[in-house]
């Protein structure tokens, strides 16, 4: 789960910034005009209180939102359908920063959110979709691309279920040696496809939340929440009903992701996200505050956008066959310099690396990230 700190995502910004200069919005929240928009850019407009979207309605298929943050604070931008179901997302848009979102929206009704602050529910207004089109997965290297994903993000689920059931009963017999082994270890297979996990906005903070989700009225649960029973309070004996959630939770999200018709564009902006994540949370030591196992999570990051990428990539070398092989250096350049922490099984603890040692891996992953970040547009041409 996404929450940063403003020094991780001005780590970004430098990466991303387009120097978009959209005027900030003078309304609370949704659209200009109501003619349906096509396929072009849609500019977001997103201030501290407000979150101004170009257009209310769109036609069915691919849209681009452009977001520009003229706040004061870092900001989010999110595309959900009913029960919060998030259809696309951009995170860590810091101010002064545009970031585009390519996004595949069969006809229905939407919300738009900014997330001034990245807490809450944001700042909403209503998108309704019209129209037919044709499915990006009417392409038949797309349409296996997604496939060839989707047996993965199985893999990793049935991997999931394995290690978390053995992390918990690890937690419940109070053998908090063994829950700190299996702790990184479960979450690995959690890490490498949390992008598919977040889809589902209801469960992910309740399975990944960080002790910030009581600030949001949450209650704090999870695999976090057994992370800081085990290593700051160092006391198990009441954690059973905690693990005995994760479990369930980890279960139902299973079964959704597992069941989940994913768009190719999912693919392209979910291996982007993943390297956000390690840009903003693994690289800052935010992730596991109380472990500092977040090594473990930057390599699986790293192992899930690599899996995204893999999948497209006859797309991909179709298209651009000089961005596969700048992709192919900077993956296997970060690889190198996580390897260089290698200890034993896993990795160092965060704690045990120098500040130039992190800025070594945070340069790497800027490096990959700025050729990922343009594979979605790619997949939707």
């Amino acid at each position: 789960m996404r929450k940063t700190l403003l020094l991780g995502a001005l780590t970004l910004a430098t990466l991303t910034a387009c120097g978009g200069t959209d005027p900030a919005p003078t309304a609370a929240g949704g659209a200009s005009g109501s003619a349906p928009a096509g396929n072009g850019k849609v500019a977001v407009a997103a201030n501290d209180t407000a979150c101004q979207v170009g257009s209310a309605e769109l036609a069915a298929g691919t849209s681009t939102f452009s977001i520009t943050n003229a706040g004061s604070k870092v900001t989010e931008f999110y595309v959900y359908a009913p029960g919060d179901r998030v259809m696309g997302e951009v995170e860590n848009i810091v101010p002064g920063l545009t970031r585009d979102l390519v996004i595949e929206l069969p006809a229905g009704t939407y919300e738009t959110a900014c997330k001034p602050g990245m807490i809450g529910k944001g700042i909403r207004g209503p998108l309704k979709v019209t129209g037919e089109h044709k499915p990006l997965t009417d392409d038949a290297q797309l349409a296996e691309a997604t496939a060839s994903y989707q047996r993965y993000v199985k893999s990793q689920t049935d991997a999931l279920l394995v290690k978390t059931q053995e992390f918990v009963d690890a937690v419940k017999a109070g053998d908090q040696e063994k829950a700190k082994a299996l702790f990184p270890v479960a979450r690995t297979y959690w890490e490498r496809i949390e992008p598919v996990a977040e889809i589902f906005g209801d469960l992910d903070p309740k399975i990944d939340g960080r002790e910030e989700v009581i600030e949001e009225g949450m209650e704090f649960t999870g695999y976090h929440r057994l992370e800081k029973d085990l290593w700051q309070t160092k006391d198990v004996s009441g954690s059973g009903p905690i693990a005995d959630q994760l479990m369930s939770d980890v279960k139902l999200i299973v079964e959704k992701a597992n069941a989940e018709k994913l768009s190719p564009l999912q693919l392209g902006n979910g291996a982007k996200e993943l390297l956000d994540e390690v840009a903003t949370g693994k690289i800052t030591g935010e992730e596991d505050r109380y472990s500092h196992t977040d090594l473990w999570d930057f390599a699986a990051n790293l192992e899930g956008s690599q899996a995204a990428v893999q999948a497209l990539r006859p797309v991909l070398e179709a298209r651009d066959a000089a961005l596969v092989k700048t992709l192919d250096e900077k993956f296997a350049a970060a690889e190198t310099a996580l390897e260089a922490h290698r200890k034993g099984d896993g990795w160092k603890l965060h704690t045990e690396l120098s500040k130039d040692e992190l800025k070594v891996l945070s340069d790497t992953i800027n490096a990959l990230a700025e050729p990922v970040s343009k594979i979605a547009a790619l997949v939707a041409q």
